[in-house]
């Protein structure tokens, strides 16, 4: 019985998430959709995080920060042959190689078409402000080279008040030069940033990667409800049997610490990075953070 009523409820709330969606969308496409009227206006390169899998009728689309790491293992299985190998298997770094999954665009135009008509398609999301913390926890408070040099240096820079910041993230580290969280919101909010291009994937708008007003998705999972949502997602999958979505580990930012992550940012910064996400916010059921907005 509780199992039974259980169920329902997730089954009531994936359903009022997708109401809202719609509601959402209906209410002011232009504001969600940057200006496309139809999936006809989105270019290749904005679709690139579709993924497929033929054999099962599936399409992802993975978001950096929100269990996509996982999703694309349990992807990865799915393309191979039964009996499903445990998706834990699989090396996390192995799955973020773009040759690892079929992606939706290496498909001609019609077929694409028609695989978004005819396919499951799914994503997952997750409280805004909390993504981006996660974003610069894993991006610039661990050794990682390539965000280093492309993107903690002109942070330190530009932001951090340092006008030869460290070669390498080694001497960074060393040293215990890094950005800050409050240099990293700086960065975000200053209109310069996206001037030459669009921001990097793990800090992009979730609405900006897979587009919910111009692709009508079928399942929207929380990361805040993950295991909850990813088995009802595999039971409607019909592979509840088949593949066990892998556990959550206890280091996921919480959305309880947000307060004090922002201490250290300015009122003024902080309403500038709302506006920014307004839109996820509102578009997936995120509740407007005024604890952080208001005097």
């Amino acid at each position: 019985m509780f199992l039974e009523k259980r169920a329902e409820r997730t089954y009531q709330m994936q359903e009022l998430r997708k109401q809202l969606l719609r509601e959402m969308c209906d209410g002011d496409e232009a504001k969600f959709s940057e200006g496309k009227h139809s999936f006809e206006d989105l270019r290749d390169a904005e679709l690139k995080n579709l993924v497929v899998d033929d054999n099962h009728g599936i399409i992802y689309c993975y978001i950096p920060k929100v269990a996509c790491t996982n999703w694309k293992r349990v992807m990865l299985v799915l393309n191979k042959s039964e009996p499903y190998q445990d998706p834990m298997s699989i090396a996390g770094d192995l799955v973020h190689n773009a040759n690892m999954l079929t992606q939706l665009t290496s498909f001609p135009r019609t077929e694409i078409k028609a695989k978004l008509k005819h396919y499951t398609k799914f994503l997952f999301v997750r409280d805004p402000f909390v993504r981006l913390i996660s974003a610069y926890r894993d991006k610039f408070q661990r050794h990682n080279q390539y965000y280093y040099h492309y993107f903690a240096r002109y942070i330190l820079r530009v932001y951090g008040n340092n006008t030869n910041p460290p070669q390498t993230v080694e001497e960074a580290f060393a040293s215990g030069t890094l950005p800050s969280f409050y240099n990293f919101i700086q960065y975000l909010v200053d209109p310069g940033t996206e001037s030459t291009e669009p921001f990097e994937p793990h800090w992009r708008q979730m609405h900006r990667l897979c587009h919910p007003c111009l692709i009508q998705y079928d399942f929207v999972g929380h990361q805040e409800s993950l295991q909850e949502d990813a088995k009802q997602l595999l039971s409607i999958l019909k592979l509840e049997d088949a593949i066990k979505f892998p556990p959550s580990y206890e280091n996921m930012t919480a959305s309880t610490s947000v307060l004090d992550w922002f201490r250290t940012v300015p009122l003024e910064d902080r309403r500038k990075l709302y506006q920014l996400y307004e839109a996820d916010f509102m578009l997936f059921g995120y509740s407007k953070p005024d604890e952080l907005l208001d005097d």
